[in-house]
């Protein structure tokens, strides 16, 4: 569900994996894990994701279905 959610909120945002890796100081590989749920994030970099996308850290972890 995290990777699904993660992946759907950079396409509508119109980022690469690239971009999001740089803005998370992280490895363009380390940020394609999160998207395949190989690895899970951070408390901190989960904020992070949260905050760029404007949702809240429960619809990124597939807890709730409001963004907001």
């Amino acid at each position: 569900m995290f990777g699904e959610r993660l992946r759907q909120l950079r396409r509508e945002r119109k980022v690469s994996q690239k971009e999001l890796a740089e803005y998370l100081g992280i490895s363009i590989r380390g940020y394609q894990f999160y998207e395949s749920e190989d690895n899970e994030p951070n408390i901190k970099t989960l904020l992070a994701l949260a905050d760029f996308y404007g949702v809240t850290t429960d619809y990124l972890l597939g807890r709730s279905d409001r963004r907001d």
